[in-house]
């Protein structure tokens, strides 16, 4: 049993994990059932939020590329003003919220004014979504390392260390990648990656409108475009996107696999 609520106002920060609800920790599933408000993300599938009581305050906090419902100061200031006057407050972010979640940000703000909270972690992306996907981010014939990485930085740009993501024998997921995808092939296969490595993009991961479409850096932004990939994605590059035919074992509602 979860002990009851303090009686002063907090901020739990809450991995939703990449959309399937039965990835959702315990304790993730008590909190949502038991809150006072849900401030959320755009990446925390519908299903997931399913599990908040009705009586729950829900907050819509999404943030797209190039489109902010609110921005990360308003977000903080936010949770701070809610916790303050007492409420109990589940932050519902997707996948891990430290993880290219921002979750460290909010909880900084949280921290400076003296507001308590709590971190429950989530299954992240690359792991929920790779494990859906068929495609292990580490094997001993493929790769014995794997880099996590954001596709656009904090001025959006996309001025990643080239030459430490082209190394071999390495796994390369990146995050929020889909819009830059053209130059991160580019990129890469300018720094010595070889047109043929292998890379997926996968829209919607571990849920029924899960699509993963695989192919080279050389082609890929074609076929990204072809198939009409949207966000949320997920990029994977390297030699373990090889096994995802033979252990693609997730079978979505609507099946969209792209040779």
């Amino acid at each position: 049993m979860m002990p009851p609520f303090p009686a002063a106002g907090r901020v739990y920060l809450v991995g939703a994990g990449p959309g399937d609800p039965e990835l959702l920790t315990l304790r993730a599933v008590r909190l949502l059932q038991q809150a006072e408000v849900i401030v959320y993300d755009h990446l925390v599938s519908s299903a997931v939020l399913e599990f908040v009581s009705p009586a729950a305050e829900r907050i819509y906090a999404g943030k797209r590329r190039n489109e902010h419902t609110m921005r990360q100061e308003q977000i903080n200031a936010l949770l701070i003003k809610l916790a303050t006057e007492g409420k109990q407050v589940v932050r519902l972010k997707g996948g891990d919220p430290f993880i290219f979640g921002r979750g460290g940000e909010e909880l900084q703000a949280l921290a400076a004014h003296g507001v308590a909270f709590e971190v429950v972690p989530g299954v992240t992306a690359a792991s929920g979504v790779a494990s859906y996907a068929g495609i292990p981010l580490t094997h001993r014939d493929y790769a014995q390392s794997c880099l996590f990485v954001t596709g656009h930085l904090k001025d959006g740009t996309a001025g990643l260390d080239w030459p430490n993501l082209v190394r071999p024998h390495q796994t390369v997921v990146i995050y929020m990648g889909l819009g830059g995808l053209p130059e991160i092939c580019r990129q890469m296969m300018a720094h010595g990656a070889a047109p043929t490595r292998p890379i997926a993009v996968v829209q919607d991961g571990s849920i029924a409108t899960q699509k993963v479409v695989t192919g080279t850096l050389a082609d890929m932004p074609e076929r990204v475009a072809q198939a009409g990939l949207k966000s949320p994605c997920l990029t994977i590059i390297g030699e373990v996107v090889k096994l995802h035919h033979s252990l693609a074992w997730f079978k979505p509602l609507l099946l969209h696999t792209v040779r």
